[in-house]
């Protein structure tokens, strides 16, 4: 006997108490059984529902052709019969048009742009059909062939119309649904804000409904989009904020420069609104903006210059096919330098850090998951000795990025016996490490405060650099460099994450001196010229 599961069908797995199978319906009297039909359609689209897709279709294709016929006769179709013949036929040429154009079998969306085209061919193909079918069996007086490409005509712009009709209606409803979302004044009307309206729009579940589209551009503000009308430029943002009750304002420009970013975000915060962003064009993997995409202003936008470019890939041949190990991996320099170098193929990317959970995350990063047998994920101390050696002899790397350290300046001045055992003797036992097993490239990260130091990071930072130009004179044709960078955006440390805390807390700014000017560079353009070094090293 087959077992049977607990709906009684035979053959297949048993049910767990308390769920509902997948190929059960849910009772009559819950969602979405016990909603309109109309809102049942609508929500699941006429695209599974294609019996009535066809029979709207065949309505708008008889309704054109009774129109036609009216034009012609100035009477009523109803009672002839030659004209009820020629419309059964295109009613049949349609079906099998539509089906062999796939318009019929699922594969567009009803009222999608996508589906525009099939159906002006299944349509033309109809009326061409019943042309032949007109003229094969003698030219009839009820429907003459001459009126049949209008009544085809005018059948398709009412299929047209339908198709819009239900895409409103389908946009009301959606909005609806969000009549708790969060309005938002958009600023661009451009493509950027195209997409993100119509992401908005025909999303039920999105944060954020559109009340107001603003743009510079004088020859825009009779232009609506996706009935979003433009009321403005940048100086209307107040005035429609109080107009419309916005509190966020979304900057729909992604190739926006920071120039126009500070201006827009003093405007709106004068006028109490919170700016958002979309990803900047080269952010974009497939160039499409969605309302996932919106994100809060970050720093690096308002950077005030262009990001340097460096052509890493003409310079990071020597990472690809070696075995590559990266200390202080976790970290926020280490981490960004694992996820640059492992598209370039390393035979093996090593990462080695004593903080696990940092590790974890980075290994997420990079894989998308954190496998627990993932033997390139090392847990380890530089102060170790012993261990620093044994995972070198394990892996033997051939390129080694050594980004651990301490690098608090205050605590270290408190402390300079932990920067002292990090820093300097952990570094000697990496190089040493490196040497013993043959390293081709070692390139060792340091700091700015190393030129002419006045601190201990600074002190310890500058001794790190020595130790590794003297490494040079043991390695045996291996190339030891070392490369300095200061301010990082977003690094762990960075004075903005202290004055973005300080501001967070209601202030004051604590800062060495009210005229002092500080130069930034992003996480990925400090880890672009570490790899960099890697290379002109040797040159």
């Amino acid at each position: 006997m087959r077992e049977q599961n607990a709906v009684g069908e035979p053959g297949a797995a048993p049910v767990t108490p308390g769920v509902r199978p997948p190929w059960s319906r849910p009772p009559w009297n819950q969602p979405p059984w016990n909603q309109p039909l109309w809102e049942r359609l609508l929500r699941g689209g006429l695209r599974r529902h294609v019996g009535l897709q066809i029979g709207l279709d065949a309505a708008c294709l008889v309704t054109g052709f009774g129109a036609a016929y009216l034009a012609r006769f100035s009477s009523s179709p109803l009672t002839d019969g030659e004209f009820w013949m020629i419309t059964t036929v295109a009613v049949c040429l349609l079906y099998f048009a539509g089906t062999a154009g796939h318009l019929y079998l699922g594969r567009y969306r009803f009222g999608g742009f996508d589906e525009v085209l099939a159906l002006v061919r299944a349509v033309a193909t109809t009326t061409a059909g019943a042309v032949v079918v007109d003229v094969a069996l003698g030219r009839s007086e009820g429907m003459p062939a001459g009126l049949l490409p209008l009544a085809g005509a005018v059948g398709l712009v009412l299929m047209f119309g339908v198709r819009y009709l239900w895409r409103l209606a389908g946009q009301r409803r959606r909005r609806r649904q969000r009549a708790g979302s969060e309005p938002v004044i958009v600023f661009g009307a451009g493509e950027g804000a195209d997409r993100v309206l119509a992401s908005m729009s025909g999303s039920p579940d999105s944060p954020y409904t559109p009340v107001a589209l603003l743009d510079d551009d004088p020859g825009t503000w009779n232009l609506a989009l996706g009935g979003v009308r433009v009321r403005g430029g940048r100086a209307a943002i107040a005035t429609v904020a109080r107009q419309t009750g916005a509190r966020t304002l979304l900057v729909a420009i992604p190739s926006a420069d920071a120039a126009l970013l500070r201006e827009i975000t003093d405007l709106a915060e004068d006028a109490g609104l919170t700016v958002k962003v979309l990803p900047r064009v080269a952010d974009l993997i497939d160039g499409r903006v969605g309302v996932q995409d919106i994100r809060d202003i970050d720093i690096t936008d308002l950077l005030g210059r262009h990001r340097i470019q460096t052509d890493v890939a003409s310079v990071a041949g020597y990472v690809t096919g070696r075995r590559v190990l990266v200390t202080g991996a976790g970290g926020s320099i280490g981490s960004q330098l694992c996820r640059q170098l492992y598209p370039y193929r390393p035979q093996e990317l090593v990462m080695l850090d004593r903080d696990e959970s940092a590790l974890r995350a980075v290994q997420i990063s990079i894989h998308g998951r954190a496998a627990t047998d993932d033997e390139t994920v090392v847990l380890c101390d530089i102060r170790d000795a012993e261990a620093v050696h044994a995972v070198f002899a394990r892996y033997r790397p051939q390129v080694v990025f050594h980004a651990a350290a301490l690098k608090h300046l205050p605590l270290l001045e408190r402390f300079p016996g932990e920067s002292v055992k990090t820093n300097v003797w952990g570094t000697m036992t990496v190089l040493d490490a490196a040497v013993s097993v043959g390293v081709e490239r070692f390139v060792n990260i340091s700091t700015d405060k190393a030129a002419n130091p006045t601190s201990v990071l600074g002190y310890s930072k500058r001794i790190t650099e020595r130790l590794t130009a003297g490494m040079s004179a043991r390695a045996h044709g291996g190339v030891f460099v070392s490369v300095r960078f200061g301010n990082v955006l977003g690094s762990q440390g960075s004075v903005l994450r202290v004055f973005a805390s300080q501001l967070a807390a209601g202030g004051p700014l604590t800062v060495t001196h009210p005229d002092v000017t500080r130069y930034f560079m992003t996480v990925e353009e400090a880890v672009e010229l570490v790899v960099q070094a890697g290379a002109l090293g040797g040159n």
